[in-house]
């Protein structure tokens, strides 16, 4: 269960901001073999002074998940993010920047206070 933060100009429209958390999304199932219905995302709409980039532009977008997947599969979503989100907004593809977490099936709990993930 991947969890999506994604940085975005408070100026954004609600159709860009759900063109890009579709397009992340979009990946996730189509190259990364997330489970449909894993969609977790947080957009955080920041006001121009609150997010500093260079004047070309700048779409931040983070992705938290259990590591393990190859370089080639990363490749592949980076691509298919950026192709989506230029298809549908017009973002230039240079512009849209993906930060990768990954991190070990320990570090995850999905409620009741218990690691769903652990050991057996």
């Amino acid at each position: 269960m991947p969890l999506v933060r994604i940085d975005i100009n408070k100026t954004a429209s609600r159709k860009r901001v759900r063109d890009v958390g579709d397009a992340v999304y979009n990946a996730m199932i189509a190259v990364a073999n997330v489970p449909n219905y894993d969609k977790f995302q947080v957009v955080t709409r920041l006001e121009p002074n609150e997010i500093i980039y260079p004047e070309e532009g700048y779409l931040g977008i983070q992705v938290t998940w259990v590591g393990g997947r190859s370089t080639d599969v990363k490749k592949k979503f980076y691509q298919h993010i950026a192709d989506e989100i230029h298809a549908k907004q017009g973002v230039r593809k240079q512009d849209i920047w993906i930060s990768l977490v990954d991190s070990g099936r320990d570090d995850w709990s999905f409620g009741n206070g218990e690691m769903q993930y652990a050991p057996k």
